[in-house]
């Protein structure tokens, strides 16, 4: 009993599984992050591509 005790304590102080879990967290909060500024996102994106559109047409 007193081994199987040891067991469990040194299963539970074991941190392998820690660097997945704050992986995770991040891209929850980054895909939460997204969702929250997507149309703010995509009007910044629309205005880049139109001056590069924009300009490129000078060069040519």
């Amino acid at each position: 009993m007193r081994n199987q005790m040891k067991e469990v304590m040194a299963f539970l102080q074991q941190e392998d599984g820690v660097g997945v879990i704050e992986v995770v967290l991040i891209l929850v909060v980054l895909i939460g992050l997204v969702i929250v500024f997507k149309g703010q996102i995509n009007k910044l994106l629309d205005d880049i591509f139109k001056q590069i559109n924009s300009q490129s047409k000078e060069v040519y």
